[in-house]
């Protein structure tokens, strides 16, 4: 059976992620059969709408399929990663930019690799079950997938806070962040499939939508805007460091289980394209990050720890959060050279 079913249906252009099994991880077969398809959708006028959901109820998908990666990397094959990542981010980009309307349905786990097929589309759904986050840093990489543009537009320090503490939002925290734009009952989604693929009418999901109560992060931005304002990480960590508030210590102990250079260099590409809002800016500098940590940073051993041998006790190359100096945040972040992700311009 196919990783990815793609079809059209009605009026839409269909996309379902089919790995149930591996919580739909996203897989290098995967992008390319969305790769392929979108241009032909783009112009294809019987097609009004693209509607992408995923199989099973775990997960729209947890992740891209790094248990692959891993192996590559123990051997020292790290271009293996990079490739996968070079495939990926160009249609992260063409999702983000494509000229019709693209509806997903996000329940149960959206994580990582998962947001980049599902959380750049113009209307996005969260039900009860949905569980969205960026938990890159604890494996030692960055919120990547084009994550960091979404961390930069959310409100206030929003985005500096989840991004570093891999934090997990359910419903009503996606839609406040930007993640999300409907919370609609999960038991009422195959019907409203069905009625857009047999009319292409995009607002049928703002007619299907219901009001959602704030959440705790609504709740905590105040204190988040406060303790994430610094220029660095160091500034943020000197801040909770200071207070004897019982959020700040617990904040303070999530972000200890990070890694240190991947969570540094976290804050600055949020920095970076918040000053731009453009995907383009957010992907060219998280590939500048990644493609250096396949073989210089803690990748391979944040998936050791966390995937492969789940001891959960990473050692990571800075012993501590406050180990990491501007110059390394700066070195992983350089330009490529010929090594620069290539990315088309979108008409």
């Amino acid at each position: 059976m196919s990783d990815i079913l793609i079809r059209k249906v009605g009026r839409t252009g269909r996309i379902t992620l089919n790995r149930p099994q591996s919580l739909n991880a996203v897989s290098l077969s995967m992008i390319h059969a969305i790769e392929a398809i979108l241009p032909d959708w783009a112009q294809d006028d019987d097609i009004t709408m693209v509607v992408i959901d995923a199989a099973g109820d775990k997960a729209f998908s947890a992740g891209g399929d790094i248990a692959d990666i891993y192996g590559a990397l123990t051997k020292g094959v790290f271009d293996k990663a990079r490739h996968f990542w070079r495939e990926e981010y160009p249609v992260n980009a063409a999702l983000f930019h494509f000229p019709k309307p693209v509806a997903s349905f996000l329940q149960g786990f959206t994580m990582g690799g998962g947001v980049g097929v599902g959380c750049h589309a113009s209307h996005r759904v969260v039900g009860d079950s949905s569980r969205i986050a960026m938990p890159e840093c604890g494996i030692g990489l960055v919120p990547d997938v084009g994550g960091s543009l979404l961390l930069a537009r959310a409100p206030g320090r929003i985005g500096e806070y989840m991004g570093t503490t891999s934090y997990r939002m359910d419903a009503r925290d996606a839609i406040f962040a930007g993640f999300a734009d409907y919370y609609i009952a999960e038991a009422n989604w195959p019907a409203l499939i069905t009625e857009l693929e047999q009319t292409g009418d995009w607002t049928k999901i703002d007619a299907a939508a219901l009001p959602i109560p704030s959440g705790k992060l609504e709740e905590a931005q105040p204190q988040i805007d406060a303790f994430f304002a610094g220029e660095t990480l160091r500034d943020i960590l000197t801040l909770l460091a200071r207070s004897d508030d019982v959020w700040a210590s617990a904040t303070l102990q999530r972000l200890a289980t990070q890694a240190p250079l991947a969570t540094a260099s976290t804050i600055e590409l949020i920095h970076r394209v918040r000053t731009t809002d453009r995907i383009e800016t957010a992907l060219t500098n998280e590939y500048r990050y990644v493609h250096r940590a396949a073989e210089q940073g803690d990748f391979r051993e944040g998936i050791r720890a966390a995937i492969i041998d789940k001891d959960k006790a990473p050692k990571w190359q800075h012993g501590a959060l406050d180990a990491v100096t501007p110059s390394n945040v700066s070195t992983m972040l350089m330009p490529l050279g010929d090594d620069e992700l290539k990315l088309e311009t979108t008409p």
